[in-house]
């Protein structure tokens, strides 16, 4: 198998496709207003605000994969990738529906490149796209993980799984 199969593979794995752990997409199917801005205590980060954190990182490697810098979203510092918009159900809605789309552009990105893009350095980052896609994908899972934990201490989680 090749390096841009099994990254496809682990990319899919992250938004809409169950493997190890479940996939972003369906974790976040039924997840209301009130369970996405939910936090136990006020120091942890509530699921809205991962979600937030991790159509940032997503967003900016695609505006810079693609040169359009400009576009770019941008922060001081980690934590304030973390911010929320108004908190409506509108805006909750929203900024699912852009993760889905921004992670499925970064996918139709990788499903094209030719080998030679796959491993040259995209402009404002230290690695190539196959480099950077891997790191994007371990992130989610990490925070997906994060994800799936908020829901069951709020009860929010299907007390049966299909694995």
């Amino acid at each position: 198998m090749d390096v841009k199969t099994l990254l496809l593979q682990q990319w899919a794995s992250c938004l809409d496709e169950e493997d190890w752990f479940p996939p972003l997409e369906k974790v976040l199917e039924d997840i209301t207003l009130e369970q996405a801005i939910w936090k136990p205590v006020e120091e942890l980060n509530s699921i809205w605000e991962i979600v937030c954190h991790l159509l940032f990182y997503e967003k900016r490697f695609l505006m810079r994969f693609l040169g359009e810098t400009v576009n770019e979203p941008k922060a001081e510092n980690n934590d304030a990738t973390f911010q929320l918009p108004s908190e409506t159900l509108e805006n909750w809605i929203k900024t699912k529906q852009e993760y889905v789309y921004v992670h499925r552009e970064l996918e139709k990105l990788l499903a094209k490149s030719e080998h030679e893009d796959l491993y040259r350095q995209v402009p404002g980052e230290d690695h190539s796209l196959v480099l950077e896609l891997k790191s994007l994908a371990m992130h989610d899972a990490y925070h997906i993980g994060q994800i799936v934990f908020l829901s069951k201490m709020q009860g929010a989680w299907p007390g049966k799984r299909s694995f």
